[in-house]
């Protein structure tokens, strides 16, 4: 195995200074033999990643922990997260190839230039949490929370909010939804609204103060002084898992989605209750994550797309993701996305980064058919029960919001 590090270069130097002559390594399927797969290209480069430098600074993490290379390292569990920050720090002083790597950055959009800048940073203050235990939720429970809803929205987007409070976002006790209609069951619904800074420069007022007092009146307000962009979405994610680690520790599951969807909670708290009652539940839940998901992607190379990843930032093929859209995951697992998280570095899209850090945990999210995260086609939205039937709609308005919860709530 060779990279781009000065441990792994040492021992190419080794192993071709003690063997005469030249080293080849001959697999199955590297000579034409119809009882073998062929094997790409790529599996034979020395350093397939040269010049992507996302690849490059996580290759060098990855080798920190690797278990064969540092066995005490990789088994050790560190609780102190500096450790980790140092690390992912260091990896940007182990580059080989520096001026290659800078070359790339030139080349990669302002907006990207702007992310990989501040990717080493992940320890940004708390400028507003919630005052109650996991946000916002009813002050008598009985018993642990069942779903804690966590919905990334930005400053501006206050009425966005309002209509979701009144809403599928209400907390406290809610009942679940069978498929005929009658009410079975329920469970503790807390809420959370996730935001960044939006920039000061382009927008005219200023919202400080209003979140302040939003956050007095409902308590569910959870801001980080880092600006609000869509590359910055990960952040949400990161920061979130350190947050809910440290105050949801009984909750359940956590719905994370964006503010501009509708999710029909009742059907969703009787779809957990279900996992819950299914043999070796805890087995299951421990890695559980069900939504909208994408099978292993190539990033866009569209480059008026927000979602452009050149290869000089990122080269190979997304890991398999649910949709940021919607998604719903165990309490257990986002801890476990918490630890993993630390030692892989930040990426720009904010799914595909958490898909990262499920493929190392060894861990699969669930496909659901009702997590729509794409908006119906018109035959569909005619249809009386189309909205009553699924999980998650995208996308939706304030407006829309209030008229959906009504339907979903006719009995």
């Amino acid at each position: 195995v060779y990279g781009p590090f000065g441990d792994l270069k040492t021992a190419e130097i080794i192993v071709t200074e003690s063997v005469p002559g030249d080293v080849y390594f001959v697999a199955p399927g590297a000579l034409p033999n119809k009882n073998f797969g062929p094997v790409p290209i790529t599996f034979w480069e020395r350093h397939p990643f040269k010049g992507a430098i996302w690849n490059i600074l996580q290759l060098a993490v990855d080798h920190h922990f690797n278990p064969i290379l540092h066995p005490l390292k990789a088994n050790r569990e560190a609780d102190d997260d500096s450790i980790y920050d140092s690390i992912l720090r260091q990896s940007f002083t182990e580059v080989n190839d520096l001026d290659s790597m800078r070359r790339n950055f030139d080349k990669l959009p302002e907006e990207l230039q702007d992310f990989v800048s501040h990717m080493q940073r992940r320890d940004y203050p708390t400028l507003i949490q919630p005052p109650g235990v996991c946000g916002a939720g009813a002050k008598d429970e009985k018993k642990a929370p069942l779903l804690l809803l966590a919905i990334k929205t930005i400053e501006s987007n206050f009425k966005d909010r309002q209509a979701i409070r009144h809403t599928w976002g209400q907390v406290g006790w809610v009942s679940g939804l069978r498929q005929r209609g009658s009410r079975d069951g329920g469970g503790y619904i807390r809420r959370v609204f996730l935001l960044g800074r939006e920039n000061s420069e382009e927008v005219v007022v200023n919202f400080s103060d209003m979140l302040q007092m939003e956050s007095a009146h409902y308590g569910d307000i959870l801001q980080w002084d880092f600006r609000d962009t869509f590359f910055n979405l990960t952040l949400k994610d990161v920061l979130f898992w350190r947050w809910f680690s440290k105050f949801c520790s009984q909750t359940l599951f956590v719905f994370m989605g964006d503010d501009d969807v509708f999710v029909n909670t009742l059907r969703i708290i009787t779809y957990l209750e279900d996992q819950l009652q299914k043999p070796q539940a805890h087995r299951i839940i421990k890695n559980f994550m069900v939504g909208n998901v994408s099978g292993t992607g190539i990033p866009s190379q569209v480059s008026k797309s927000k979602y452009f990843i050149p290869d000089s930032f990122y080269k190979g093929l997304y890991p398999m993701y649910a949709s940021g859209r919607g998604v719903v995951y165990s309490g257990l697992l986002t801890k476990r996305l918490h630890s993993v998280s630390k030692r892989v570095h930040l990426f720009p899209i904010d799914d595909v980064y958490v898909g990262m850090c499920m493929m190392r945990l060894n861990a699969y999210p669930i496909h659901h058919p009702a997590f729509l995260t794409f908006d119906f086609s018109k035959k569909e939205t005619e249809e009386q029960c189309s909205y009553r039937k699924n999980l998650l709609v995208y996308k939706c308005n304030s407006n829309q919001l209030v008229e959906l919860w009504a339907e979903v709530n006719v009995t």
